[in-house]
């Protein structure tokens, strides 16, 4: 991409152009933006970081590859969209093996050396990660089990959805955050599994009536810095983004928490049906989660069951 000024260093300071798939509004994105502030303050004005969101510089499948290739040193994105990549990048979005906060922190503890190393094999590093809260089912109708889904079109946002929307005999298909209300109002999908945050900032209740609270996976966000990039800093600087880094990860899972219950309360209240979904659809939604699981070990190889014997231990 033309014109990008990623490395614009000067004897004074240095900008740095940040991608970011979401919108402002995005507790994601609000998170960063302080994250960005926190940088700027820390350094003295050495270096700022100039936040371009909902995929404005670079579309989100394409944001860890221009950070890799130093078109700019720094984004946010999707985990688990590199599970294409190594199995292990997409441990947080296996359905129902982490479904609250406190197995999330836990599965992260576990992810994170494997997921540094793998990294850093890029040339990347990463920053700070953050959860989205537990992913609910969206439908225009009731869904008491399995079989329930089965013909619908189905938003997928990365691989291990794909195969969860195959597997109960959906339809997958590929729909990036901005595109969803578009997506449901041309009939490209009629149902998504995602977070409450999406739902509400997506003004579901325009083309959806159901939210059944499956908490199927809390999935998470990275922040990844270019390693040349970051070396290029001053010491004292490197030392300032770290600590903004590790004060943002913090601030950003008590959000998330937050989240949670204040935008599944924007849905009820503009008319969504809550649902506590039934014993049968957990059931079998979980005897998928289990299949998938399998699967999952399969690809992840010896660094997936590495993660897994640190996350039950």
């Amino acid at each position: 991409m033309v014109g990008i000024c990623s490395f614009a260093i000067s004897s004074f300071a240095a900008t740095w152009d940040m991608p970011t798939p979401y919108p402002d509004k995005t507790f994601h994105t609000i998170n960063i933006i302080e994250f960005a502030n926190d940088v700027e303050k820390a350094t003295n004005g050495n270096l700022k970081i100039k936040i371009h969101s909902a995929g404005s510089l670079f579309k989100h499948p394409e944001i860890q590859k221009a950070v890799r290739g130093g078109q700019v040193p720094i984004g946010e994105f999707f985990l688990s969209l590199l599970s294409n990549e190594n199995a292990v990048f997409g441990a947080d979005s296996q359905p129902f093996l982490a479904t609250n906060y406190q197995e999330a922190d836990k599965l992260w503890k576990a992810q994170k050396p494997v997921i540094e190393k793998l990294l850093d094999k890029q040339n990347l590093m990463p920053l700070f990660s953050v959860p989205w809260p537990p992913q609910g089912l969206y439908t225009k109708k009731p869904i008491n089990n399995v079989d329930d889904l089965k013909g619908i079109k189905f938003r997928a946002y990365n691989a291990t959805l794909e195969k969860f929307a195959n597997l109960v005999g959906a339809a997958p298909t590929q729909v990036e955050v901005p595109d969803i209300p578009q997506a449901f109002a041309t009939g490209r999908v009629d149902a998504m599994i995602t977070s409450p945050s999406t739902g509400a900032n997506s003004k579901a209740w325009d083309f959806i009536t159901h939210y059944t609270d499956i908490q199927a996976w809390l999935p998470k966000n990275i922040v990844v810095v270019n390693k040349r990039a970051f070396r290029k800093l001053s010491k004292a600087d490197q030392t300032a983004v770290l600590a903004a880094a590790a004060a943002a990860e913090k601030r950003g899972w008590e959000m998330s928490v937050k989240e949670t219950a204040a935008k599944t309360a924007i849905l009820k209240d503009n008319g969504v049906t809550i649902v506590t979904p039934s014993k049968e659809l957990m059931s079998g939604l979980k005897q998928v989660g289990e299949e998938m699981l399998k699967d999952w070990k399969e690809k992840a190889g010896t660094e997936g069951n590495v993660l897994l014997e640190a996350y039950n231990n």
